[in-house]
Parts: structure tokens; C-alpha cells; sequence
């Protein structure tokens, strides 16, 4: 396994079909998402890879230094591997489209790889929480990004999900967010409205 790789499950579409890289959230493996992505995306390549930090054995893709509280230098680090990884495999399959799918943890290196290089097309970023005020990037103007979320997530709380959407629209994505009225664990609302926002790339 080389620097840019992770231990990752995948299925491969045909070529010129969208790439979808689908990432799980903290004590996930590359399995939580991986046959939701065949579902909502039959023809497209599949990749679920697995974070490569361990927090007392649960699976991130960056480490963190409490709750909420981020080691930024290693989400510089785990960003750049990501795009390295994701820019590799879409070449090699031709992707027409690049199309990322993120919960909880998964989200945050998703929103990050957005917000620093944008490399995908469109993104559903589920429960996100990014803690800080990201530098302006006007490359992502065009982008289609899902943030779905809980007004009573006590990880990603309301006022964070609102910021991060405020940002997002500020670049020209076309953002659009969905509640729904309970926590940090998704719910039927959700997974109709990343069934609604994938139909493009069938």
C-alpha cells in the first residue's frame, strides 16, 4: 500500500461512468456505506476506503484532540492523502463525474478536501461539523452539495451546520440542507434526499 493509499473496498463501474467515493463516520469501516452506494448508483465505480487513525480502536480519517477539537496538522495531512487518493483512482476509471458521500467523520475530511482543493463534482456531506472559518475558494462555484443534519445533534450543532452552509453558498455551490428533528444518527428524510440529489448521475 503506497502513501496515498487506504485499505478500501470497491466495485468497479463502467468507464466514463461517475466515480463514488463513500466515507464512513467515527468506528465505521469501508462497509457502512458501500452497498447503499451500489443502490443509489449501479453503474458508477465504488470506493469505500477505511481512515486510516485509530482513536482506542475506532476508525478515523483524522485525529482529533477532544470532542469537537481537531488536530489540524493531521487534517492537512489526511486532506492531502485523500485527494492524492481520490484524484487516482477517478483517472484511472475516467470518471465523468467525481461524486463524494460522507457521515460524521467521513463528512468532515469530505467537507475539508472540498473546501481546500475541491476535486469532486458534488458531495453529501451527512452531519458535518468543520470548527473553524474556512479561507474563501472561489474554484468552488458550480459544485452540488447535500448537508443533511439533526437540530438536536449535540456533535454537529445547529449553529456550526448553518455556518458551514453560509460558506458554502458564499462560494456559488448550489448547497441545499436537510433536517430532520432528532441527533447525530441519520434518518428516512435523509436517505430520500440523497436518493433525490444523486438521480442526476445514474
Amino acid at each position: 500500500m503506497t502513501g496515498n493509499q487506504y485499505v478500501h473496498r470497491m466495485h468497479s463501474g463502467a468507464l466514463g461512468k461517475p466515480v463514488f467515493f463513500v466515507l464512513h463516520g467515527t468506528g465505521g469501516d469501508e462497509n457502512q456505506f458501500f452497498e447503499f452506494g451500489r443502490q443509489v448508483l449501479p453503474d458508477a465505480t465504488i470506493v469505500a476506503p477505511r481512515g486510516d487513525v485509530s482513536e482506542h480502536g475506532a476508525a478515523r480519517f483524522f485525529k482529533r484532540t477532544a470532542e469537537g477539537v481537531y488536530d489540524m496538522g493531521d487534517l492537512q495531512r489526511a486532506t492531502t492523502k485523500m485527494v492524492a487518493f481520490v484524484n487516482d483512482i477517478a483517472s484511472t476509471h475516467q470518471a465523468s463525474a467525481i461524486i463524494g458521500l460522507g457521515f460524521s467523520n467521513g463528512a468532515n475530511i469530505l467537507a475539508n478536501v472540498l473546501i481546500k482543493d475541491g476535486v469532486f463534482d458534488a458531495a453529501v456531506l451527512m452531519h458535518p461539523l468543520i470548527p473553524f472559518q474556512p479561507a474563501p475558494n472561489p474554484g468552488l462555484a458550480g459544485r452540488r452539495i447535500l448537508i443533511t443534519a439533526g437540530k438536536r445533534d449535540p456533535i454537529s450543532p445547529v449553529v456550526s451546520t448553518l455556518a458551514l452552509e453560509t460558506y458554502l453558498s458564499r462560494q456559488n455551490t448550489a448547497v441545499t440542507t436537510e433536517w430532520h428533528s432528532g441527533g447525530h444518527e441519520i434518518q428516512a428524510n435523509e436517505i430520500d434526499a440523497v436518493k433525490a440529489f444523486l438521480i442526476p448521475y445514474k
